[in-house]
């Protein structure tokens, strides 16, 4: 294609992108775990601990998509997060799940299908009194537009205080 007059300005399609990525307000995942976070609540040392994310919405989960147009130029940005790594906070190895599965009182002491957990140690010694569990989500991000594609990697994270203690029984 012959172009008489060459365009005066240059569209960045990265730049297009990064605020296509912005306009999406992507956040951390809320956590859903149980033993419950909270003052007033507390697990058990060798109990299972079910974690999943919670409440999963396009700009917490994916996917979403956004575009950003510039001087005639537009580009389209899709994100989702591709894996959840838990911090348990208790010095084990991190543990990597998709979504996991939301907890029911049904299932009592079973451990999790997807995404679990068991404490070995009260969390008595840690600061406050509870391990603070990390998720961290893996986003990626392709593109495309102008004449160009591409792929942003990153991740955002959120956290809970969970309190673990240990029963014991007294026999005679």
């Amino acid at each position: 294609m012959w172009i008489e007059e060459p365009p005066t300005t240059w569209v960045n399609p990265g730049e297009l992108a990064a605020r296509a990525v912005a306009a999406m307000d992507l956040e951390p995942i809320g956590i859903g775990i149980v033993p419950e976070p909270g003052q007033n609540r507390m697990g058990l040392i060798g109990l299972p601990v079910w974690m999943w994310v919670a409440n999963p919405t396009p700009n917490t989960y994916g996917p979403i998509t956004r575009s950003a147009s510039e001087a005639g130029v537009t580009v389209t940005a899709s994100a989702s997060v591709v894996e959840v790594v838990w911090d348990m906070g208790d010095g084990s190895e991190p543990i990597s799940c998709g979504t996991g599965t939301p907890y029911a009182d049904h299932f009592g002491k079973k451990d999790s299908p997807t995404c679990g957990h068991r404490y070995q140690l009260t969390s008595a010694d840690q600061p406050a009194g509870a391990y603070t569990v990390t998720a961290s989500s893996y986003w990626v991000v392709e593109w495309a537009g102008g004449g160009m594609t591409g792929t942003m990697e990153f991740d955002l994270a959120s956290t809970e205080d969970v309190r673990v203690g240990e029963a014991q029984v007294l026999t005679q």
